[in-house]
């Protein structure tokens, strides 16, 4: 059998394959979540039918090393037949070397966390389902896949900052993000577009984390995600491109330290921002009118750039859910 992980702060969303030929949408054996980890976290599975094959409650406080944990236990115990051959993880930023999936190590690892103050909402927690799986399952193949890694055919122009040259030479440019959904949209595009996936196409990627990519070709030309995943589109609580200007205002006139403008522009900025709101009162809030037509306004200014990278385009596709490949019918596909 083939894991394929997807861990965040709080969850681990897994699917399960069976190991030997071509992966496919309709190979999958189950699949499912551990939602909150650290807090009072719940298993849950379903089959390829969609029916549920687990419900279960964790201990109060269970780490992601328990979660996996309790994972393994449960496959090895419901899948007697199979063997798990392998793990492939979703690590949100691979830098400037790694453009392709890679088989982890210790030297990959290291490298990796370097990489995390440019993605710190998601590529601590990747990381640490590929330890805690390496803790407990020692001997297992684990590969890594990167979202930056799609975005690799990009041009220069489309990649590089106003900057002096030496810093972008030190890896100060654009990487882009969302790159595995956007490589899975781009491989099942034409079964809604036909001949149109071939040419000038825009892809929205839109949930609590959004952003857009130009595709030619069905390749990244252009997308709105820079350095890091806090660039483009206001989100649900990362703010989007912003005026740098801005963050130097913060320390100089508001005296706000790094640590305080990080939790502002990451954690109490886009729609819970605009809103005024907390999180669990963002839908009800007075403010969501603003909030709402704040980030439509965005997204069609937003929506125009990618669209002149690619000069000009026929085809939109909105994709609606992060895990679109176990959720093909998200997408929806406009030509004009």
């Amino acid at each position: 059998m083939i894991l394929t992980i997807n861990s965040g702060s709080s969850s681990i969303k897994f699917t399960l394959f069976p190991a030997g030929g071509e992966l496919g949408r309709g190979m999958v054996l189950c699949n499912g979540q551990i939602d909150g980890i650290g807090d009072e976290p719940r298993f849950v599975a379903v089959d390829s039918s969609g029916h549920q094959i687990a419900n279960e409650r964790l201990q109060t406080g269970a780490t992601h090393e328990d979660a996996l944990g309790l994972l393994l236990g449960w496959l090895e115990r419901h899948f007697t037949d199979h063997r798990l051959a392998g793990a492939g993880h979703r690590v949100v930023h691979g830098g400037s070397v790694y453009t392709a999936p890679v088989l982890v190590n210790p030297g990959v690892i290291e490298d990796l966390e370097r990489l995390a103050p440019l993605a710190p909402l998601h590529q601590p927690h990747n990381l640490a389902a590929i330890k805690a799986l390496t803790k407990l399952h020692p001997k297992l193949l684990q590969v890594a896949c990167f979202d930056t890694a799609f975005h690799r055919t990009q041009p220069q122009v489309a990649t590089a900052y106003a900057i002096p040259r030496a810093l972008t030479e030190a890896g100060i440019r654009r990487y882009g993000f969302y790159g595995l959904s956007y490589e899975y949209i781009a491989s099942v595009l034409p079964e809604y577009a036909g001949q149109a996936a071939e040419g000038k196409v825009v892809v929205a990627h839109l949930g609590n984390g959004a952003s857009m990519c130009a595709m030619e070709a069905r390749r990244s030309v252009a997308t709105t995600m820079g350095f890091t995943a806090l660039d483009g589109l206001p989100m649900g609580h990362r703010c989007g491109t912003l005026d740098p200007g801005v963050v130097l205002y913060l320390m100089v006139e508001k005296g706000m330290n790094v640590v305080t403008i990080t939790d502002l522009l990451y954690n109490r900025s886009g729609l819970l921002g605009v809103s005024g709101a907390g999180r669990a009162c963002i839908r009800r809030s007075s403010g969501r009118s603003t909030s709402i037509s704040t980030n439509t306004s965005r997204r069609r200014t937003t929506f125009s750039a990618p669209r002149r990278s690619n000069g000009g385009t026929r085809t939109q596709s909105i994709c609606r859910d992060p895990f679109i490949s176990r959720r093909s019918s998200n997408c929806s596909k406009r030509t004009g």
